[in-house]
């Protein structure tokens, strides 16, 4: 991909990096909200992204979004049981969690989600809010697994009886959910041909966070957008896509947003930060994705990694 070596690529590349350091928050402090990034990669088994997941952590209560490969040791990893620094993210503590569809890379750490936090102590049933169909993934992986539920709850290592349990709750429009901590609302997007895809709008005592899930343009990102301060969203390389035979430039219109597309989003909306995840780049690096988005919007804008905090 050719670079511009004019004076205002290199400030768009060095404003990135200067936007990713400030908007790392100290992960030690408490009474705030942190958005924290389990994963933000996609089908493709990128072995530096796992699969989609974010965490925000209120006064060190976590609020799982999406379920994707390795979300639990992701979490782990930022824990105090292992060295991290993030007390809402032990694995115990995680009771809430909302998925915005049920697309395999989005629901193939449920399993995980719903049997490792008890194995870890987790002592009541997991609360889950996700679209129609999700009660019935939940009552098939607890059949799939109720050997290893037997086993731990009368064999040799005797667990708790509440913890394997989850309350699935299927969602619509609206407000879905609502704690001391957050109120949730639900809102249909565009996926290509899904009936049921969702984004989420968590307002919190100190933040608005609005996350597109997986999305074509979509008038209720904008309209849930409004007066966000962080807006999280998914993104493809324009660039790469335009190589693309006519099959997959299709499908990807159809089902995802481009960097020009979401630089025209986010404009509208005008978080205080926009975050890129479930990044497609198709051999793009993430400078091309910062460099494209600055041609239809000047907020600011990071690139997401996992693991980071925000």
């Amino acid at each position: 991909m050719k670079k511009s070596q004019t004076t205002a690529a290199l400030l768009i590349c060095l404003t990135a990096a200067v936007m990713t350091s400030a908007a790392q928050k100290d992960p030690s402090d408490s009474g705030t909200t942190r958005v924290i990034l389990l994963g933000t990669g996609t089908p493709n088994p990128d072995p530096n992204r796992s699969g989609c997941s974010v965490a925000i952590v209120v006064d060190d209560t976590p609020y799982i979004v999406d379920f994707g490969p390795g979300l639990i040791r992701k979490a782990a990893a930022l824990s105090p049981r292992y060295g991290g620094k993030v007390r809402g993210l032990d694995v115990k503590r995680i009771k809430r969690a909302f998925l915005t569809h049920l697309h395999s890379d989005h629901t193939t750490g449920y399993p995980d989600l719903i049997l490792t936090p008890w194995v870890m102590g987790r002592d009541e049933p997991l609360e889950v809010y996700g679209p129609e169909g999700i009660v019935d993934m939940t009552e098939y992986i607890l059949k799939a697994y109720r050997e290893d539920i037997r086993y731990r709850l009368y064999g040799l290592e005797p667990a708790n009886d509440q913890g394997w349990r989850v309350n699935a709750h299927e969602l619509t429009e609206g407000v879905i959910y609502e704690d001391t901590n957050v109120r949730v609302e639900a809102f249909p997007v565009k996926h290509g041909s899904w009936p049921n895809a969702f984004g989420f709008r968590f307002t919190t005592p100190d933040r608005v966070i609005v996350m597109s899930g997986d999305t074509r343009p979509c008038e209720n990102i904008v309209k849930y957008g409004k007066g966000a301060d962080i807006l999280i969203h998914e993104v493809y390389c324009k660039e790469t896509f335009d190589k693309k035979n006519e099959f997959w430039r299709n499908y990807h219109s159809q089902n995802h947003t481009s960097t020009h597309e979401l630089g025209k989003i986010a404009d509208k909306i005008k978080p205080q930060l926009t975050i890129l995840y479930h990044i497609l780049l198709w051999g793009a690096k993430e400078e091309d994705l910062l460099e494209e988005i600055s041609e239809t919007y000047s907020g600011k804008v990071v690139v997401g990694r996992d693991l980071g905090i925000y």
